[in-house]
């Protein structure tokens, strides 16, 4: 397998003047701070981030106001001699995600500092993907998902072989290649926003998807054509990949997956159906 490098870019921005509710109910001033299992979350990201082979750089986007506060638990990360940075972000995701590649024409790997249970495996599998395409979108099926826990996800996009779920975990190789970040011009969620997705793939697209009549390699395929480059998918079999720290419902979650596998008994929680 190649053991060609990749930068790393670590979103962790929040929205200019909006408190962020668990950054609030933690009182901190930044989301990634919020503590989970007894450390803050981007401090979960880089842990696995920093033990990572072929990783050359990690540029964490963040808004000005709170560099200061998040650049204090760095220091840790710093010394494993991965270079790791602090950019602004801007008020649109993809001009944070531009800014943040200044200019190189090289693969960088695109992550949250609220993807908590990300691994090993999964970052590994998404870099060699990633070394063979264009671009690479990361997903795993509603049953793998589902599997982890029943409310792990609400919402999926189903395809004519499966439902799937999307992960944190982007990927794009060269300047070329920030054609398909324009998906996220207007931002992600876009099972909460059928415009913003009619917009981002295309009214077809999405009629072609919403009756079912694509497989989702199909669908990744009519995508990466409509910006004219390969992109390719990743199928994580960890439905674990596909639950990062959003609201009250996927930090408990996230907070009873992380606790099994760091060997904390924290009891496996029960979501009311309106969380």
């Amino acid at each position: 397998m190649s053991e060609t490098p990749v930068s790393v870019i670590l979103l962790a921005a929040q929205r200019s003047g909006v408190t962020n509710p668990l950054a609030q109910r933690a009182g901190v001033v930044n989301k990634a701070l919020a503590p989970i299992c007894g450390r803050p979350l981007i401090e979960h990201v880089l842990e696995v981030l920093t033990t990572s082979p072929a990783i050359e750089s990690i540029r964490i986007v963040l808004e000005p106001e709170g560099q200061n506060a998040v650049d204090a638990v760095l220091e840790p990360f710093r010394a494993r001699g991965i270079a790791i940075e602090l950019i602004n972000s801007d008020a649109n995701i993809v001009e944070s995600v531009i800014a943040a590649t200044k200019g190189e024409d090289r693969p960088f790997i695109i992550t949250t500092a609220d993807n908590v249970l990300l691994t090993h495996d999964g970052f590994e599998q998404a870099r060699a993907k990633l070394l063979s395409c264009d671009a690479i979108i990361s997903l795993s099926t509603r049953e793998q998902v589902l599997g982890v826990h029943p409310d792990a996800q609400r919402g999926f996009y189903h395809f004519r072989d499966a439902g799937y779920a999307s992960c944190n975990l982007f990927g794009l190789n060269g300047q070329k290649s920030l054609r398909v970040a324009e998906v996220f011009r207007e931002g992600g969620q876009f099972m909460s926003n059928k415009g913003r997705m009619v917009r981002a793939f295309g009214l077809w697209n999405i009629i072609l998807v919403g009756l079912k009549l694509v497989t989702m390699r199909k669908g990744i395929e009519r995508l990466g054509k409509r910006f004219g480059l390969h992109v390719e998918a990743v199928l994580f079999e960890d439905g674990a990949l596909a639950v990062d720290v959003d609201n009250e419902r996927t930090y408990s979650i996230a907070e009873w997956v992380l606790g099994q596998r760091l060997g904390m008994d924290i009891p496996k929680p029960v979501i009311a159906p309106d969380a």
